[in-house]
């Protein structure tokens, strides 16, 4: 199912679910609930942002896979890809990015929660688009959601907001820890399937950088005219989850090649929006310094 490469699939596994773990728990650990007051007077904020991660992004990647006429498995690996939202790492890349620190924690618990419902309705859709018989029961995409995110984001808000001053050291103490192990994983990760990227060939990888930057500009013109909130909105759009694209791959025995794209859409799609983020760092740190 997966393709080989030089680190054991076991270790891969268990260095991704530790580290993302981690970085949930530690995300959580920096959560305090009060900040979360503003959020229900804003509905608009957050329903521009959930037609941009699960409307505008998928659509998108149809219209480019079909332009850019790539072959059956490349493009469903891609709008599979494209249709799975709310990457972990996403929390973390909004906040280093210059987030705002109330809205991305609950726009993140936000599309968690719709996951659950707008996976197996997309892949029906798309089981209808492509001619095929593909399925994904709620139960496992909610399985995969609350053990991922949902599970260790809550642990380190109850901790936090239960004991604010432990809570405060240890996400001081885990927070180089949890960027280290992010470091480590991207290492691993690029030593194991960098044959598979190269392999996919050019025309796969420019048709995700077209979707990646599309998805990033849809979400920053959606995320309103807070910076804080654009910038929220926009990375979340281009940040999809891998392992929920990968749950379904799995569920339904998908050859090869989509699984093959997945993880190419996961390295391109990461490394593509490596200049936005450091756009709206510069931006963020700007505003900070000029007193904005």
């Amino acid at each position: 199912m997966f393709p080989d490469g030089p680190i054991p699939q076991q270790l891969l596994a268990l260095a991704a679910a530790a580290t993302v773990f981690t970085v949930m728990f530690e995300i959580g650990l920096g959560v305090v609930l009060g900040q979360f007051h503003w959020i229900p007077g804003y509905p608009g904020a957050l329903a521009r942002a959930m037609f941009a991660v699960l409307i505008a992004t998928p659509t998108l990647s149809l219209l480019v896979t079909e332009l850019f006429d790539l072959p059956r498995a490349a493009q469903i690996g891609i709008v599979l890809m494209a249709i799975s939202p709310g990457a972990p790492i996403a929390l973390r890349r909004s906040l280093g990015a210059g987030g705002d620190r109330s809205f991305v924690p609950a726009l993140q618990i936000l599309i968690a929660l719709v996951a659950v419902v707008s996976m197996p309705l997309s892949i029906s859709a798309l089981d209808v688009y492509f001619a095929g018989h593909a399925s994904i029961g709620v139960a496992d995409v909610a399985r995969q959601v609350f053990v991922a995110q949902l599970l260790p984001l809550g642990l380190g808000l109850a901790t936090r907001n239960l004991l604010p001053r432990p809570g405060e050291w240890l996400q001081r103490k885990l927070a180089p820890l949890s960027t280290a192990m992010l470091i480590l994983l991207v290492v691993l990760l690029l030593a194991d399937v960098w044959h598979v990227v190269v392999g996919s060939g050019l025309r796969v990888a420019a048709a995700i950088i077209v979707v990646t930057l599309l998805a990033l500009a849809a979400g920053h013109a959606m995320g309103g005219a807070e910076p804080g909130t654009r910038t929220a909105v926009a990375i979340c759009s281009a940040a999809r989850n891998p392992g929920l694209a990968l749950l379904v791959a799995t569920f339904n025995d998908a050859p090869p090649a989509v699984v093959a794209t997945v993880l190419t859409y996961l390295i391109v799609s990461a490394l593509t929006a490596i200049a936005y983020v450091a756009w709206r760092r510069r931006a963020s740190r700007h505003a900070v310094a000029s007193g904005v």
